[in-house]
Order: structure tokens, then sequence, then C-alpha cells
């Protein structure tokens, strides 16, 4: 998305999520969708009807087993006899689905979108799903921990990051969980040396520095300027925001740093024009699923240089009273409905700048950098949004 002459400004006007839980065994995925959504037109004192069309998105069909599942899920959403868009680009879809929604009605084809995400993964299994054999692509029969643990070990090694970092992260993301009430794993009497001591499932991943399998949803409307003028509580308003995608697998790709990451977050600073993202971004909700992609990431999203990453976690640079808090929601590591984990991140960002956050606000916050990542490193989508209309 860019920022071009003519563009109708888009504002987040509501937000709703479900309690993310290992098992929403009380409703079917269309009462778990339909809940997010509800909550979200409640946000914004809004019925079905003002909605003029729906953006689902979810990761593959195969972790529930039910196959395009947005065709009966039109009319739990309100969608029936209106257009209706399904997103799916792995575990970045939710920020994508997002995304989609926000070009819609910055091109003015709708003038206020109702965007969903969801996961109900205790219907299938996505360790099987994530096996299925898959040509000329490596194998994942370890899951995705598997996949990713060689990435985690090639940046240990580039960067001489002590093996302690990734339990930090992951001790911080639970304790900053204990905030939010939505989030899956509330372990009050964790400690770091719980952390330290988990079993190891992929080296250097242990159990406690991975992200859980939950069922949940996240939903979100979206407006343009009429709609936020009637909006009843100040809207987040979206600065910039941008997709990219490279192959899993090609000569010379950089697992550790992959270039669409970089690429992505360039595009969408420069709409916003934010050229020093450690000093103009106030919070960020980034997609870790592992702990030790905190470092990584903060490296790939240009707020900290190469092999320095891992050292502002150390730092407690990205704990809540830090000066650049990573997930005060608690993150993936605390809560993963795969679908719509990368739209958690676009709506926890969004809460902030709102300054609607709860327990997990940020002081202060005024522009909030929502990340999510998908595939094997392969789909990047962000957003910026901030409390001030960008072209104000």
């Amino acid at each position: 998305m860019s920022r071009a002459t003519g563009q109708e400004p888009v504002a987040v006007v509501g937000i709703g999520q479900t309690k993310h839980v290992a098992a929403r065994q009380d409703v079917s995925i269309a009462g778990l969708v339909r809940e997010a959504a509800v909550r979200a037109l409640e946000d914004a004192e809004l019925t079905w009807a003002d909605i003029d069309a729906v953006v689902i998105g979810k990761a593959p069909d195969f972790f529930e087993g039910v196959m395009m599942p947005e065709l009966y899920l039109a009319d739990a959403l309100g969608a029936v006899g209106k257009p209706m868009l399904r997103v799916h680009t792995a575990g970045s879809v939710g920020g994508s689905t997002a995304l989609v929604a926000a070009n819609l009605v910055a091109a003015r084809v709708h003038g206020t979108v109702l965007t969903v995400a969801f996961e109900k993964q205790s219907e299938s299994n996505a360790m099987w799903g994530l096996s299925l054999p898959v040509p000329f692509q490596a194998p994942l029969t370890a899951g995705a921990g598997g996949f990713f643990a060689p990435h985690v070990r090639a940046y240990m090694r580039r960067t001489g990051a002590p093996d302690h970092i990734g339990s930090l992260v992951a001790f911080k993301d639970r304790r900053n969980a204990l905030k939010n009430p939505y989030a899956h794993l509330h372990e009050k009497d964790l400690t770091l040396e719980k952390v330290r001591s988990a079993p190891m499932l992929w080296d250097p991943i242990r159990y406690s520095e991975t992200c859980p399998s939950s069922d949940g949803a996240c939903a979100m409307v979206l407006t343009g300027v009429q709609g936020a003028a009637r909006a009843p509580r100040r809207p987040a308003w979206m600065h910039g925001g941008a997709m990219r995608s490279e192959p899993t697998i090609f000569a010379g790709k950089d697992y550790v740093s992959p270039q669409a990451g970089r690429d992505c977050a360039a595009d969408t600073y420069h709409q916003a024009g934010v050229v020093d993202p450690r000093r103009q971004i106030d919070v960020v909700e980034m997609y870790v699923p592992f702990s030790w992609y905190e470092p990584m990431w903060l490296e790939n999203l240009g707020f900290a240089d190469q092999g320095e990453g891992w050292k502002l976690v150390e730092a407690e640079v990205t704990e809540m009273d830090g000066d650049l808090p990573v997930n005060p929601s608690g993150g993936v590591l605390s809560s993963n409905p795969i679908g719509a984990s990368g739209m958690i991140r676009f709506a926890e960002a969004a809460l902030q700048v709102r300054g609607a956050a709860g327990e997990h606000q940020i002081d202060g916050a005024r522009l909030a950098l929502g990340h999510a990542y998908g595939g094997g490193a392969q789909f990047f989508s962000m957003w910026l949004v901030g409390s001030e209309r960008p072209d104000s």
C-alpha cells in the first residue's frame, strides 16, 4: 500500500478478539469468527448493515480439514449478498488480510470493511499439516520448529549471541501475557530458571521458548475519514503498510535476515516517513513464534545493526518499560491461532495508539508497528499505525 495522492486515509475504528485457548469446544468455526466480529462491531458501535465488504484470512485449510471455509462463514459474518474475499499467505495471513482490507478502503472501493482472521487448531493437527510432502521443498517432518532451528543456530554463530537470549525473550513475553486477558498462556508461576531448564525440543529452542497451539479469532473494522469522524472512540490511523514475499529455497537466500523482510520494512517506513525506526516507533508487535526470532527480527526490521539485536534483548530495551517495547501483549509466544496471529499483531499495534490496550498499554504510544511473517520465512506483512491522521 502506498500513500499516493488521492488515496483515502484508513482508520481502525473497531477491534475484537476471542479469548485464545487450547480448544474452543463450545463453538464451531462460524461461532468463533462471529464472536470476534461482533466484538469489533460493538467497539465501533456499528451493525452488520454498516459493513460494505468482508475480507477473511486463515492459514492452510488442512490445518482444520475444512476446505474453503469462507463459503460457509459468509452467513456468520453478515456477508450474504456482499463482496467477500479470502486471503492466504501462510502464517503472515492475518497481516496480509488486514492490508487487503485497508487497500479496499484506501482505493475507495468500499467505505467500511470488516476483516477477520482465525484458526481452530484443536479440530485438526498442525504438526501433521506441516509435514505434508511438498515437491521441491525441504521436508517439515519435525514441524515448524525443526525447520527454523537451524536458522536460529546460524544466527547464533553469525552474531556470537549467548545461548540464554531466547530464554530472556520467552520470560518477558510470558510475563507480559499476564496483563492481557485474551492471551492463551497465563503462567503465573513461571520463572527465568524454569524457562532455561525446560526440555529441549529443537536445539537450541526449548519447550518454553516456543509458541502454543491456540484456537482463536481476531477482527477489525476499517473505514475512511467520514467513518472515522463518526467513531465513538479514538481511531488508529494507518501510516504505511506493505507485503513482500520470496521463495522458501533459492541460491543465496539469507534465512537469518530474509531480503523480503528487509524490503517490506523499508517500504512501510518510507510510506510513513520513518527514517530512524528505533527512535520514531514507540512500540512493536512482532511475530515471534520462537523466542530467538525477536533479536533476529530486530535486525531484519532495522531496529538494530547486524549482530546487535541480541544485545538489545540483554539490555532489556524490549521490556515494557524499555525504550522499544516489543510484544507487550505477550505476542505469538503466548497466543498462536496461526491464521489470526498476524492480525492480532496488527490489532494490538492499533490498540496501543488508541490508548486502549488496558494493563499492557505503553504510555505515550503514538506510532506502532504490526509485523507478521509466514511460510519458510517467505511471506511478510507489516503496517504502521498512529494516533494522528497521517495527512493532518
